[in-house]
Protein backbone atom coordinates (compact mmCIF):
# COMPACT_ATOMS: atom_id res chain seq x y z
CA UNK A 1 0.00 0.00 0.00
CA UNK A 2 2.90 2.51 1.01
CA UNK A 3 4.37 1.51 -2.52
CA UNK A 4 1.20 2.78 -4.22
CA UNK A 5 1.18 5.78 -2.47
CA UNK A 6 4.89 6.47 -3.29
CA UNK A 7 4.74 6.03 -7.20
CA UNK A 8 1.28 8.23 -6.85
CA UNK A 9 2.82 10.66 -4.92
CA UNK A 10 6.00 11.26 -7.34
CA UNK A 11 3.57 10.86 -10.57
CA UNK A 12 2.09 13.77 -8.98
CA UNK A 13 5.17 15.61 -8.40
CA UNK A 14 6.78 15.22 -11.81
CA UNK A 15 7.52 18.40 -13.90
CA UNK A 16 5.99 18.56 -17.22
CA UNK A 17 9.00 19.77 -19.61
CA UNK A 18 7.47 21.91 -21.96
CA UNK A 19 9.42 23.15 -25.05
CA UNK A 20 11.91 25.94 -24.86
CA UNK A 21 10.23 29.25 -25.94
CA UNK A 22 12.97 30.06 -28.73
CA UNK A 23 12.49 26.66 -30.50
CA UNK A 24 10.72 27.73 -33.32
CA UNK A 25 12.70 30.78 -33.97
CA UNK A 26 15.67 30.75 -36.65
CA UNK A 27 19.02 30.69 -35.51
CA UNK A 28 20.67 34.32 -36.03
CA UNK A 29 23.13 35.40 -38.44
CA UNK A 30 26.80 35.20 -37.58
CA UNK A 31 27.96 38.40 -36.77
CA UNK A 32 30.41 38.64 -38.62
CA UNK A 33 28.58 37.53 -41.92
CA UNK A 34 25.91 40.12 -40.82
CA UNK A 35 28.59 43.24 -41.38
CA UNK A 36 30.38 41.60 -44.27
CA UNK A 37 27.17 41.85 -46.09
CA UNK A 38 25.81 44.91 -44.62
CA UNK A 39 28.66 46.79 -44.71
CA UNK A 40 31.81 45.14 -45.64
CA UNK A 41 30.78 44.50 -49.09
CA UNK A 42 29.93 47.89 -50.15
CA UNK A 43 33.09 49.12 -48.86
CA UNK A 44 35.02 46.57 -50.81
CA UNK A 45 33.07 47.62 -53.71
CA UNK A 46 34.67 51.22 -53.48
CA UNK A 47 37.75 50.68 -52.39
CA UNK A 48 38.24 48.44 -56.09
CA UNK A 49 36.24 49.92 -58.11
CA UNK A 50 33.85 47.23 -58.62
CA UNK A 51 30.83 47.67 -61.37
CA UNK A 52 29.80 43.65 -60.67
CA UNK A 53 28.52 42.75 -57.38
CA UNK A 54 30.02 39.15 -58.02
CA UNK A 55 33.12 40.84 -58.61
CA UNK A 56 33.42 41.62 -54.55
CA UNK A 57 35.50 39.39 -52.87
CA UNK A 58 34.81 36.84 -49.92
CA UNK A 59 35.34 33.99 -48.15
CA UNK A 60 34.52 30.93 -49.08
CA UNK A 61 36.19 28.10 -46.68
CA UNK A 62 38.75 28.07 -43.58
CA UNK A 63 40.58 24.89 -43.09
CA UNK A 64 42.20 23.82 -39.86
CA UNK A 65 44.56 20.87 -40.29
CA UNK A 66 46.88 19.53 -37.49
CA UNK A 67 49.37 17.22 -38.57
CA UNK A 68 51.04 15.04 -36.19
CA UNK A 69 54.48 13.17 -37.12
CA UNK A 70 54.36 11.36 -33.60
CA UNK A 71 51.08 9.61 -34.66
CA UNK A 72 53.44 7.57 -36.22
CA UNK A 73 54.19 5.57 -33.34
CA UNK A 74 51.57 7.02 -30.95
CA UNK A 75 48.29 6.13 -32.34
CA UNK A 76 46.24 7.41 -29.37
CA UNK A 77 47.26 10.85 -29.67
CA UNK A 78 45.51 11.64 -33.11
CA UNK A 79 42.14 10.19 -30.93
CA UNK A 80 42.33 13.42 -28.60
CA UNK A 81 43.61 15.84 -32.01
CA UNK A 82 39.96 14.23 -33.34
CA UNK A 83 38.70 14.98 -30.11
CA UNK A 84 40.06 18.76 -29.68
CA UNK A 85 39.49 19.76 -33.68
CA UNK A 86 35.50 18.83 -32.89
CA UNK A 87 35.53 20.92 -29.76
CA UNK A 88 37.75 24.19 -31.25
CA UNK A 89 35.42 24.17 -34.53
CA UNK A 90 32.14 22.54 -34.05
CA UNK A 91 32.41 20.03 -36.50
CA UNK A 92 33.97 16.42 -36.37
CA UNK A 93 37.21 16.20 -37.97
CA UNK A 94 38.49 13.99 -40.91
CA UNK A 95 41.49 11.92 -40.16
CA UNK A 96 44.43 12.26 -42.92
CA UNK A 97 46.46 9.64 -44.11
CA UNK A 98 49.77 10.05 -45.84
CA UNK A 99 50.29 9.72 -49.23
CA UNK A 100 53.54 8.30 -49.62
CA UNK A 101 55.88 6.33 -47.63
CA UNK A 102 59.05 7.95 -46.29
CA UNK A 103 61.41 4.66 -45.02
CA UNK A 104 63.35 7.32 -42.96
CA UNK A 105 60.37 8.20 -40.93
CA UNK A 106 59.11 5.09 -40.43
CA UNK A 107 55.96 6.35 -42.39
CA UNK A 108 53.75 4.13 -44.72
CA UNK A 109 51.44 5.57 -47.27
CA UNK A 110 48.03 5.66 -46.04
CA UNK A 111 48.87 5.56 -42.40
CA UNK A 112 46.93 8.24 -40.38
CA UNK A 113 49.69 11.09 -39.80
CA UNK A 114 46.91 14.31 -38.93
CA UNK A 115 43.15 15.08 -38.96
CA UNK A 116 41.39 18.53 -40.69
CA UNK A 117 38.29 20.31 -40.55
CA UNK A 118 36.59 22.36 -43.38
CA UNK A 119 34.62 24.82 -42.72
CA UNK A 120 32.06 26.31 -44.54
CA UNK A 121 28.77 28.81 -44.16
CA UNK A 122 27.42 29.71 -40.32
CA UNK A 123 30.48 27.63 -39.21
CA UNK A 124 33.18 29.19 -41.02
CA UNK A 125 31.68 32.78 -39.49
CA UNK A 126 31.21 32.03 -35.90
CA UNK A 127 34.81 30.00 -35.70
CA UNK A 128 36.85 33.35 -37.32
CA UNK A 129 34.93 35.53 -34.83
CA UNK A 130 35.96 33.09 -32.09
CA UNK A 131 39.55 33.12 -33.38
CA UNK A 132 40.06 36.76 -34.08
CA UNK A 133 38.20 38.08 -30.52
CA UNK A 134 38.60 34.86 -27.85
CA UNK A 135 41.88 32.60 -29.01
CA UNK A 136 44.27 35.25 -30.82
CA UNK A 137 44.35 37.60 -27.77
CA UNK A 138 45.02 34.97 -25.32
CA UNK A 139 48.28 34.53 -27.49
CA UNK A 140 51.37 35.78 -25.54
CA UNK A 141 53.22 38.48 -26.91
CA UNK A 142 51.03 38.68 -29.89
CA UNK A 143 51.54 41.00 -32.25
CA UNK A 144 49.97 40.52 -35.15
CA UNK A 145 50.11 37.82 -37.93
CA UNK A 146 52.40 37.88 -41.06
CA UNK A 147 50.96 39.80 -44.13
CA UNK A 148 53.49 37.97 -46.26
CA UNK A 149 51.63 34.86 -45.53
CA UNK A 150 49.88 34.87 -48.83
CA UNK A 151 49.57 32.23 -51.67
CA UNK A 152 49.59 34.53 -54.57
CA UNK A 153 46.52 32.82 -55.17
CA UNK A 154 44.09 35.46 -52.84
CA UNK A 155 44.34 32.46 -49.76
CA UNK A 156 46.30 32.87 -46.53
CA UNK A 157 47.44 30.62 -44.06
CA UNK A 158 48.90 31.41 -40.45
CA UNK A 159 50.12 28.88 -38.28
CA UNK A 160 49.40 28.64 -34.08
CA UNK A 161 51.88 26.98 -31.57
CA UNK A 162 49.53 25.74 -29.37
CA UNK A 163 45.96 24.84 -29.28
CA UNK A 164 44.97 25.56 -25.59
CA UNK A 165 44.31 29.17 -26.95
CA UNK A 166 40.81 27.85 -27.66
CA UNK A 167 38.39 28.44 -24.30
CA UNK A 168 36.57 25.06 -25.95
CA UNK A 169 40.09 22.97 -24.53
CA UNK A 170 40.83 22.21 -21.23
CA UNK A 171 44.35 22.43 -20.25
CA UNK A 172 44.34 19.55 -17.72
CA UNK A 173 42.69 17.34 -20.19
CA UNK A 174 45.43 18.34 -22.60
CA UNK A 175 47.55 14.70 -23.52
CA UNK A 176 50.08 16.95 -25.72
CA UNK A 177 50.03 20.59 -26.60
CA UNK A 178 50.19 20.92 -30.73
CA UNK A 179 50.28 23.53 -33.28
CA UNK A 180 47.32 24.04 -36.35
CA UNK A 181 47.48 25.48 -39.43
CA UNK A 182 44.74 27.35 -40.65
CA UNK A 183 43.92 28.39 -44.24
CA UNK A 184 41.68 31.13 -45.78
CA UNK A 185 40.64 30.62 -49.03
CA UNK A 186 38.80 33.48 -50.68
CA UNK A 187 36.89 34.11 -53.72
CA UNK A 188 39.86 36.36 -55.40
CA UNK A 189 42.83 35.19 -56.50
CA UNK A 190 44.71 39.11 -55.86
CA UNK A 191 46.43 39.38 -53.04
CA UNK A 192 45.71 42.71 -52.05
CA UNK A 193 42.25 41.98 -52.54
CA UNK A 194 42.13 39.05 -49.90
CA UNK A 195 44.12 41.12 -47.40
CA UNK A 196 41.80 44.14 -47.59
CA UNK A 197 39.08 41.12 -46.71
CA UNK A 198 40.73 39.82 -43.98
CA UNK A 199 42.14 43.22 -42.91
CA UNK A 200 38.68 44.54 -42.68
CA UNK A 201 37.00 41.73 -40.76
CA UNK A 202 39.45 41.76 -38.29
CA UNK A 203 42.56 40.15 -38.95
CA UNK A 204 45.05 41.31 -36.80
CA UNK A 205 47.78 41.96 -39.55
CA UNK A 206 51.41 43.31 -38.12
CA UNK A 207 52.56 46.29 -39.50
CA UNK A 208 49.27 45.40 -42.05
CA UNK A 209 50.53 49.17 -43.80
CA UNK A 210 52.71 47.09 -45.79
CA UNK A 211 52.01 46.94 -49.34
CA UNK A 212 51.34 43.90 -50.86
CA UNK A 213 52.07 42.64 -53.72
CA UNK A 214 49.46 42.93 -56.54
CA UNK A 215 49.09 39.51 -58.62
CA UNK A 216 49.93 40.02 -62.42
Amino acid sequence: MATKEKKQKKADTQVVEKPHRGVDTPAPKPRLKEYYETTLRQRLMQQFGYTNTHEIPKLEKIVVNVGLGEAVKQPKLLDSVVTELGLITGQRAVRTRAKKSISNFGLREGQEIGASVTLRGARMWEFLDRLLNVAMPRIRDFRGVNTRSFDGRGNFSLGLKEQVIFPEINYDQVEQVHGLDITFVTSTPRDDQAFALLRELGMPFRGDDKPIVVNA
